[in-house]
């Protein structure tokens, strides 16, 4: 009696345990068990459909079990009883081949539908069936950060993607060093990201604002856990807003106080080698044209000054050596006193050249845009084509006028001749 009371209460504590495990669901911002995005919702629906079926198979599984022990138990007044015999039975065995093909199929089915929905990056149509235009961002995976470059728009920065809600953004990835792997749960699912030019693509779509959490989730080196990146998904009007103020920087206004611009020149003489502040293309490291909007440092460091001085003077190491290891700020070949690193520190915390910051991804405000005015050159070529066609006109009536001119005139001299 005793042993079998052990064994229930150990049983019992396991499953007390599992039922409160399964009610750790993570963080809400960085969890594809609470999703915010169209591929994140997919993917949960698998999770939910496969679940209510292995679920159905355990219950009618246990069913058939429990009947089968309390009917064909051994029973005292007759312990030679034996059950009838079915093996062989053609109609059961049958029963248990078909029935797991279809369970297969009911997952197979929308699984295969779910695969080529989310690699399908062709361009969305508007209600008069004629393709939108499509917003890309260039992704390079760099160890241990994320570089973000908006095609034909001049905006670049790192760690925070920017994007529009209820917009579907189109993403082109690759890797300047390792593999690595894109992964934002609320979102979306995982798509690898490769060295050697191979580029892989997929999108994102949004459909609440809010401030989501990206892993990298590929094992890519020491600090492969904290290749932290945030999504900032706003509406987009205030997508607009901060893609147009984005592009207004030039790396070259001048901060407010004197400290801060002591710092701006001391980043321009040790910095500027590997960091760039605007569009420029330099992707050795981040680019800080909205550092003093970032919510982490690092990726996932508090954001102070403190922690950002601390960065710049051991390179991204920390004093312990456990900031960030592995980077390749390390090898940077500057060397800066204290009061050096904090003017420096000081300039960057004043990098916030848009009124649109992740608080924007929070408040609730809802500001709605078409978004074609991101889009200028489009419109600009379609003009210059419907001009470039009237010219033609132009030209081709005005040939046909000098060509029965031309043949009145030999008409005449015909005529003449002849007379």
């Amino acid at each position: 009696m005793k042993g079998w009371m052990s064994k229930f209460k150990a049983i019992f504590a396991l499953v007390v345990l599992a039922l409160v495990l399964s009610g750790c669901t993570g963080k809400p911002f960085l969890s594809a068990l609470q999703p915010k995005g169209e591929g994140a919702e997919m993917i949960y629906d698998l999770m939910i459909l496969s679940i209510i079926i292995m679920l159905v198979v355990f219950v009618v599984v246990m069913v058939i079990y429990t009947f089968v022990i309390v009917k064909y138990r051994q029973k005292k007044d007759d312990p030679d009883f034996m059950p009838k015999q079915t093996e062989g039975n053609h109609a059961l065995e049958t029963l248990w081949t078909v029935i797991p093909i279809i369970l297969l199929l009911i997952l197979a089915v929308p699984t295969v539908q779910y695969t080529f929905a989310l690699a399908d990056t062709s361009p969305e149509l508007n209600e008069e069936g004629e393709e939108q235009d499509s917003l890309w961002v260039n992704i390079t995976g760099a160890q241990y950060w994320w570089h973000f470059e908006y095609q034909d728009m001049e905006v670049s920065t790192s760690q925070e993607l920017y994007i529009p809600v209820d917009r579907r953004v189109y993403l082109s990835m690759g890797s300047q060093d390792v593999i690595h792997s894109f992964w934002v749960p609320s979102i979306d699912g995982k798509m690898d990201v490769n060295p050697t030019g191979n580029t892989n693509e997929m999108t994102l779509l949004a459909k609440e604002e809010g401030v989501y959490w990206g892993k990298c989730a590929e094992l890519c080196g020491p600090s492969h856990s904290i290749m932290d990146f945030k999504v900032i998904a706003v509406s987009p009007g205030e997508f607009e807003q901060w893609i147009k103020d984005m592009q207004g920087v030039t790396g070259e206004e001048t901060p407010e106080s004197a400290t801060a611009q002591e710092g701006q020149q001391l980043f321009q003489d040790n910095c500027m080698t590997c960091h760039a502040i605007g569009s420029s293309p330099n992707k050795i490291g981040p680019n800080l044209t909205n550092f003093g909007d970032r919510i982490k440092l690092g990726g996932y460091l508090d954001y102070n000054k403190e922690n950002l001085v601390e960065w710049i003077q051991t390179k991204g190491l920390g004093e312990d050596g456990n900031m960030k290891p592995g980077n390749q700020m390390t090898s940077a070949p500057y060397e800066l006193s204290d009061e050096e690193a904090a003017k420096i520190a000081e300039y960057l915390m004043t990098l916030s050249p848009s009124g649109i910051t992740p608080e924007n991804a929070k408040d609730g405000v809802y500001k709605d845009s078409d978004l074609k005015s991101l889009f200028p050159k489009e419109e600009e070529e379609t003009e210059g084509q419907g001009e470039s066609q009237e010219d033609n006109k132009d030209e081709e009536s005005s040939q046909g006028s000098d060509e029965s001119s031309d043949g009145s005139n030999e008409g005449s001299s015909e005529e003449n001749n002849d007379e």
